[in-house]
């Protein structure tokens, strides 16, 4: 039983089919305890009737075979009930079944409990033992009856006769009861088909579902499940979509970092190689024609070859603290740090170097510049260092760049603009991604483009965010949120 619509068939089945035996059963049951009920309450004062017409018979004396005619002649209009007196103690006296017939007193002792408690007026039915039937209990009448001076014996008429015991278990096998019987196996094959057929249903949806999966599972990583309604298979059917959608991307993602790992691999390779050839080639030429350079000349090579070492360091340095911040082993050493002053240091920083470049380097501050926020100073001033000196080799001469800082509900905002080329449309939604590198990129002088990835890093180790703008490719905008302390 592999299949899950067969389990639940056979499962189903055996429910309904016990379910049927037990309407049945309760049904037939319920239906003797309505005519029990009924049959007590309408002959509820039978035996207080009979009490009247047999009393004076046993005031005096006990004449079995007088007291049983007398028992005859009235229970004329009533023979399926057997009729009994019984002494205080319940043991029988007399007894005259409905048949007639001379009876062995099988039972000699009759529980007074439930006739005192239908003398009482308990609600009914209350159903005592048959002397005639030990082990069954049946409805009655009863009323006590004085004999021979005792006060506490009982007239105890068993409704249930033995010709009606016979009578009703003929009913119980009659056209009625079949009749009865199959409708109610007709009402329960009728649901026992609607049940497989809605489980049918169910099942081949999880078929779908299940076919999916294994198809997803093969390698069809677009392979979704067509998604029906808000039940629980809807609910799963979305949840194994959005499941699918995540390691799909993640597989994207994965793919787009290690395409991107290849390229930094070039990339290092490449920047490391530039300045390294020419380091060597200055050397050489040093070594070789060491006693014909002026010492314009010698000085020249040897400014060149310590600006590509530099270089060298500079691209080196930017690996390794990538590699720390993408390890989590950088902790910030966190102060309270004055925006404005930082602001104002990095723009005299960076001051002589925009001049060099015949530009205007500025610093922008709002009316109330008392902002602090709780940073690393050392980290911090990485960070924006390289978002500046991004700006300055990115606009050309007679531009501006502008460092600012506003106050932002419960952030401080830093914002580094320039009036350089921009950033091509394509480029701005990578521009923070590790190891992207286009052709205009903002990097910070690696051309690795490490720089940004670097930036930002920094920024979320103060729960802070940036983001940049650079509408129509003309200038570009930075701008940095970071919590005010």
């Amino acid at each position: 039983m592999r299949s899950f619509y067969l389990k639940l068939a056979v499962i189903f089945s055996i429910i309904l089919v016990v379910f049927g035996v037990l309407v049945a059963y309760i049904s037939i049951r319920a239906s003797s305890q309505v005519a029990q009920e009924a049959l007590q309450k309408t002959n509820k004062d039978l035996a207080a009737n009979l009490v009247r017409e047999i009393e004076p018979m046993v005031q005096d004396e006990f004449d079995q075979e007088k007291i049983e005619a007398r028992l005859v002649e009235l229970k004329g209009s009533s023979p399926q009930f057997d009729f009994y007196l019984l002494n205080s103690n319940g043991a029988v006296k007399s007894v005259r079944p409905g048949s007639g017939e001379d009876v062995v007193r099988h039972q000699p002792v009759v529980d007074t409990a439930p006739l005192d408690a239908f003398i009482d007026g308990e609600p009914m039915p209350i159903l005592a033992s048959d002397p005639l039937n030990p082990g069954q209990r049946k409805p009655f009448s009863v009323a006590h009856i004085s004999i021979m001076g005792s006060q506490s014996c009982y007239l105890y008429v068993v409704l249930e006769g033995e010709e009606f015991t016979e009578t009703f278990a003929m009913l119980t096998d009659s056209y009625i009861t079949r009749g009865s019987i199959l409708i109610i196996g007709a009402v329960l094959l009728l649901s026992l088909a609607v049940g497989l057929l809605l489980f049918r249903q169910l099942t081949q949806r999880l078929n779908k579902i299940k076919s999916t999966v294994t198809d997803f599972e093969r390698g069809e990583l677009t392979k979704r499940i067509a998604v029906k309604g808000n039940d629980e298979l809807s609910e799963l059917s979305r949840g194994f979509n959005r499941m699918a959608d995540n390691l799909y991307q993640s597989m994207l993602d994965i793919q787009k970092s290690d395409r991107l790992r290849r390229e930094l691999v070039a990339n290092v390779s490449h920047d490391l190689r530039s300045p390294l050839a020419s380091i060597q080639g200055y050397l050489e030429t040093i070594q070789i024609k060491g006693k014909d350079l002026t010492k314009e000349q010698f000085n020249q090579y040897i400014e060149t070859a310590i600006g590509n070492t530099k270089r060298l360091n500079n691209l080196i340095g930017d690996l390794f603290d990538l590699s720390k911040l993408d390890a989590e082993n950088v902790q910030p050493v966190l102060e309270s740090v004055s925006v404005a002053e930082l602001v104002q240091d990095l723009v005299l920083q960076f001051k002589p170097i925009a001049e060099k470049k015949n530009m205007t380097l500025t610093a922008g501050f709002p009316e109330t510049s008392q902002s602090y926020i709780t940073a690393d100073i050392g980290l911090l001033n990485r960070a924006i260092s390289n978002l500046i000196n991004n700006a300055i080799e990115h606009t050309p001469e007679g531009g501006t760049v502008t460092v600012g800082f506003s106050n932002e509900g419960t952030d401080v905002r830093i914002e580094v603009s320039d009036t350089g080329s921009g950033i091509p449309e394509a480029d701005l939604p990578h521009i923070f991604d590790r190891f992207y590198q286009a052709d205009k990129s903002r990097t910070s002088g690696s051309n690795a483009g490490l720089g940004l990835a670097i930036a930002k890093k920094i920024f979320n180790l103060h729960n802070g965010k940036v983001s940049v703008e650079s509408p129509g490719n003309s200038g570009t905008t930075f701008k940095i949120w970071i919590p005010s302390s």
